[in-house]
């Protein structure tokens, strides 16, 4: 019998165990009892301020896209490189090198340190801001379920995670199914390219240098939309500071108008001409274009959870950290 009781509480502790592990995931208002203003202190300092510079909003959608395709979403983006150490950070990486909203960031984690000391991470705070921010604009409202914590390892050769502007279709397709995204996911969130801006720099070879040999421009480009991008924007080559908006004439606006452009062969970057190269995902642009914004809507806002659960570090594993850029 004693065997029997010591099997049976084997068994309970192997059980509690695993419901243990099933809970250490992310879940709907994570810090209701811990810090439960913490998701409306978030939102009312976004609604204050994104307002007054709406383009921070596509700036701080693809922070966290970044973040989340190196080592998940744990704000290792975040990380400053430490001169004692000599590591260099993501933050140095060349995809990451004109990421910008870092002190919306730090103005956010302040307010929420201020509120509750060491209880929200950094992690979800940049999950929150993407959401919030481009809600303050207008755009779709997706679930953000919290509980992420920060991770204490940020390497700037791992930032090669990262999709390129210039990447392929094969490219973009391995890189996502390496984070658990499908081919749907690559092009709906391609669709965060409707608001925004971009450098010259991450285009330009279509333009100047596309086969290798100086004056060779990328035939998947309107000749038109080349012409006036050369005429008035990317005037050489080099210029690396020029900005263009990605989708010309609604860039302020989440709306179809990126997906409309891309079948006009008005995609900026090789990346988003890349998604009418496969007849999958030509199929998924013209349902998206044909159907309703409120469907657009709501196929992006689960493109963006989805995203938002990459590779998460929950429960114990990672750290609070009081300050974004620095580990405890």
């Amino acid at each position: 019998m004693a065997t029997l009781g010591y099997l049976c509480s084997l068994i309970l502790m192997c059980i509690l165990g695993l419901l243990g592990s099933s809970d250490a995931q992310l879940q709907p208002n994570f810090y209701a009892k811990s810090c439960p203003k913490a998701e409306k202190t978030i939102q009312d300092y976004v609604q204050k301020h994104i307002p007054n510079a709406p383009s921070l909003a596509a700036a701080l959608i693809r922070m966290h896209f970044h973040d989340c395709f190196v080592r998940g979403c744990d704000a290792s983006v975040l990380l400053n490189s430490t001169s004692s150490t000599g590591n260099q950070t993501e933050k140095v990486g060349i995809p990451n090198q004109t990421l910008r909203g870092f002190d919306f960031i730090d103005a956010v984690k302040k307010v929420v340190e201020a509120e509750c000391p060491g209880v929200v991470s950094c992690a979800d705070i940049v999950a929150l801001i993407a959401r919030d921010s481009v809600v303050a604009t207008g755009g779709p409202y997706w679930n953000v379920p919290t509980g992420r914590r920060d991770g204490r390892i940020s390497n700037v050769s791992e930032t090669t995670d990262i999709p390129a502007p210039f990447n392929n279709l094969s490219s973009l397709q391995t890189s996502f199914a390496k984070k658990g995204l499908d081919l749907k996911d690559l092009v709906l969130l391609s669709g965060a390219h409707t608001i925004g801006i971009s450098h010259c720099s991450s285009f330009s070879t279509r333009l100047y240098n596309f086969t290798g040999t100086f004056g060779t421009q990328d035939p998947s480009l309107d000749s038109e939309y080349a012409a006036n991008l050369k005429a008035k924007k990317c005037k050489s080559l080099d210029d690396n500071t020029t900005k263009v908006e990605m989708d010309p004439g609604s860039f302020k606006t989440f709306d179809l108008s990126y997906f409309k452009l891309l079948l006009k062969r008005r995609g900026l970057f090789q990346s988003d001409a890349a998604l009418t190269t496969s007849s999958t995902t030509k199929s998924y642009i013209n349902q998206l274009v044909q159907g309703s914004l409120k469907e657009f809507y709501a196929e992006f806002a689960k493109a963006m959870e989805k995203m938002g659960k990459i590779e998460v570090k929950t429960g114990s594993t990672g750290e609070i950290r009081k300050h974004c850029a620095v580990v405890n």
